[in-house]
C-alpha cells in the first residue's frame, strides 16, 4: 500500500479547522471532504473554492467521502456533530478510527460514540485545545477513548505534533474542554461586561490601572483556593456589594448579565455559613458540594 492510500483521510466539515489543517499538512491528494455547505446554492461556490485551494477532493456526498477512508476527523457545528456521527457510522469501513473534534458536550460525544461503535468503528473525543490559527497542526489535541492510542498515531503521520492521551473514557477530553471554558470564556465575557462599563463611565484608564496594579500571578489551584475561601467567609457580603454593582452598570446601561451570575454564586456559596474555611482546595470543593446538596434535596 502505498503513503497515499496509506494516511488517506476523509473529512466531514471544511470550516476554518478543516481548511486549516488541510493546508498546513498539504494533504493534497490524500483527503477527501465533505461539506453540508456544497448543498446549499449560496455557498456551493465559495465551498468549491475552498477545496480547490486546499488542494483537496471535493466529495459530493458523505458516502463518497468516507469510501475506504481508514480515518475520519468530524469537524462540524456543534448542533451538527451527533446528526453528522449517525450519518457516517454505516458508512464506515470495518475498523475505521472516527476522531470528533468538534466542541461538545461529553453526553453528546458519548452519544455520538455509540453511533459509530455500534457500526464497527472506532470512537475516539478529540479536544481541540487552542485557536487553530496561527497554531495549526501544532495545536494541542486531547484524545481519549479505548482507541486513543490508535488515533494518536495517525494524527501524528497526517502531522500534529502536539497530541496527549487523557484515558480511556469518551468524554473525558471534552469535559476537560467543557469544564476549562467556563474560565475562558466566563473572563472573556466579564472582561467585555467591565470595560464596556467604564468607558461608559468615562474611567477606563483608572479601571485598567487599577486591575493591573493589583493583578498578583499565581498558579490556578492557589488562585481558585484562595477565591473559594473569601467566597465561603465573605459570600453574602459581596452578593450584596455586587448588587450594587449591577445596579451601577443597569444606569449606565450596561445589562449586568455576568454580574447576576456573580451574585447568584456569591450569595449561594456565603449563605453555607463558614466563619474559618478549612485548608486546601479539595477540603473547600466538598465543604460547598455537600451543602449545595442539602439544600436541593
Amino acid at each position: 500500500m502505498h503513503r497515499g492510500m496509506e494516511r488517506h483521510v476523509a473529512l466531514i466539515g471544511f470550516g476554518e479547522a478543516g481548511s486549516t489543517f488541510a493546508t498546513a499538512g498539504g494533504w493534497r491528494g490524500e483527503a477527501r471532504v465533505f461539506d453540508i455547505k456544497t448543498e446549499e446554492t449560496a455557498e456551493r461556490e465559495g465551498m468549491l473554492a475552498r477545496y480547490a485551494g486546499a488542494g483537496v477532493h471535493g466529495a459530493a456526498s458523505i458516502a463518497e467521502a468516507l469510501d475506504g477512508a481508514p480515518l475520519v476527523l468530524s469537524l462540524v457545528t456543534a448542533d451538527q456533530a451527533l446528526t453528522a456521527a449517525e450519518a457516517a457510522a454505516h458508512m464506515l469501513v470495518p475498523d475505521a478510527i472516527y476522531c470528533d473534534l468538534n466542541s461538545v458536550a461529553p453526553d453528546t460525544k458519548r452519544a455520538a460514540a455509540r453511533a459509530i461503535e455500534g457500526a464497527g468503528g472506532r470512537y475516539v473525543d478529540v479536544a481541540v485545545m487552542a485557536p487553530v490559527d496561527p497554531a495549526r497542526l501544532a495545536v494541542p489535541l486531547l484524545l481519549s477513548g479505548s482507541d486513543a492510542a490508535g488515533a494518536q498515531a495517525a494524527l501524528a503521520s497526517l502531522g500534529f505534533s502536539d497530541l496527549r492521551i487523557v484515558g480511556d473514557a469518551v468524554g473525558r477530553a471534552s469535559s476537560i474542554k467543557m469544564i476549562r471554558s467556563v474560565m475562558v470564556k466566563g473572563i472573556e465575557a466579564l472582561s467585555a461586561e467591565c470595560v464596556l462599563a467604564a468607558s461608559r463611565a468615562g474611567v477606563l484608564d483608572e479601571v485598567l490601572a487599577s486591575l493591573d496594579a493589583s493583578e498578583k500571578p499565581r498558579p490556578w489551584a492557589g488562585r481558585a483556593d484562595y477565591n473559594l475561601d473569601r467566597m465561603l467567609v465573605h459570600g453574602l457580603r459581596r452578593a450584596a456589594e455586587m448588587e450594587e454593582v449591577a445596579k451601577t452598570l443597569s444606569d449606565l446601561g450596561i445589562a449586568p448579565l455576568m454580574t447576576a451570575g456573580t451574585i447568584a454564586r456569591q450569595r449561594g456559596i456565603g449563605s453555607i455559613g463558614t466563619k474559618e474555611p478549612v485548608a486546601g482546595l479539595q477540603a473547600k470543593i466538598d465543604t460547598i458540594a455537600i451543602n449545595e446538596g442539602t439544600r436541593s434535596a
